[in-house]
């Protein structure tokens, strides 16, 4: 994988390429995307290369004007009148 650091930018650990969902807030919806990142092996934080930041961000517009045809993954229910604990 390129354009992915070797060395974590928070704790100075080691960095491997991994494939990770990335979940994208779109109001009231939710999108998974599986996206190359890096990810260090001490601390997990997810680093992501320039272009996985540019299509995050287009995914992001295109979901504030319009809903694209999405592929659905499952339910999400909300439990009503209980506050969560």
């Amino acid at each position: 994988m390129t354009g992915i650091v070797k060395k974590c930018p928070m704790c100075g650990g080691k960095v491997e390429g991994k494939k990770v969902d990335k979940i994208i807030d779109a109001g009231r919806d939710f999108v998974i995307l599986e996206v190359n990142a890096g990810v260090c092996e001490h601390c997990s934080e997810k680093i992501y290369t320039k272009e996985t930041h540019e299509k995050i961000r287009e995914i992001r517009k295109e979901l504030k004007y319009k809903i694209p045809e999405l592929e659905p993954s499952g339910h999400i229910y909300m439990y009503p009148g209980k506050a969560a604990v």
